[in-house]
């Protein structure tokens, strides 16, 4: 069995999507300051590298991200290789290459290689998914659509409808996965969000592991 850590690691490095806060972590207490132990201090918000969308993120009185069912974010999962020309994942894309009955798709597009280089910042002209495609994964039964950038939608959208197509439905959105190192085909996902109950419950950081299944 061999375990892809498909998380990113927060630092103050790592671009945020634009209009969210940064990622800063500085220390608290100090060993080297005479204090007992280190102690650090993290603020961040909480769509931050790897990180699920809950309902709760676009929908009124939707499940926020305590809520989650867990048998929504472990479970076995397709990773689905998506061309590097392809930078719209469209209704044909899905019709062709995710209708095999699979409940957790997760998407490894060109946007992997963006993490090769985070210190470029932000890029807007990530692969996303459009609206006629979460229809056809929520009409496959899906519980939970992955992607490896900061957003499953276009940058400049307004509507944010891929959003709100899969959040009405209860459709777990994954964010943020680096699959650098994975190839396509069927794994074991282990995606654990913080608990957090405070807040509109919108989101939260995951670790997310795969696992190969023999």
């Amino acid at each position: 069995m061999q375990i892809y850590d498909v998380s990113l690691p927060l630092s103050a490095a790592m671009p945020t999507y634009p209009g969210d806060p940064g990622i800063e972590i500085k220390p608290w207490k100090a060993l080297a300051n005479g204090d007992v132990a280190n102690v650090s201090l993290i603020d961040f918000g909480l769509h931050s590298g790897t990180h699920v969308d809950a309902p709760a993120h676009f929908i009124e009185g939707g499940t926020k991200v305590d809520a989650l069912p867990l048998h929504s974010l472990v479970g076995e999962a397709e990773v689905v290789e998506v061309a590097e020309h392809i930078k719209v994942i469209d209704e044909n894309f899905i019709v062709a290459n995710c209708l095999r009955g699979s409940q957790r798709i997760l998407f490894k597009t060109r946007n992997s290689s963006f993490w090769n280089n985070p210190e470029d910042g932000f890029r807007v002209d990530y692969t996303y998914i459009d609206a006629p495609a979460a229809r056809q994964l929520v009409n496959s039964g899906v519980k939970l659509v992955g992607i490896d950038y900061l957003s499953i939608e276009r940058f400049d959208t307004e509507k944010y409808e891929t959003h709100h197509i899969l959040l009405s439905k209860n459709i777990v959105i994954l964010e943020g996965l680096d699959l650098r190192k994975v190839a396509a085909g069927l794994y074991e996902l282990i995606c654990l969000p913080l608990k957090i109950a405070g807040g509109s419950g919108d989101g939260a950081p995951a670790r997310t592991i795969l696992r190969t299944l023999s």
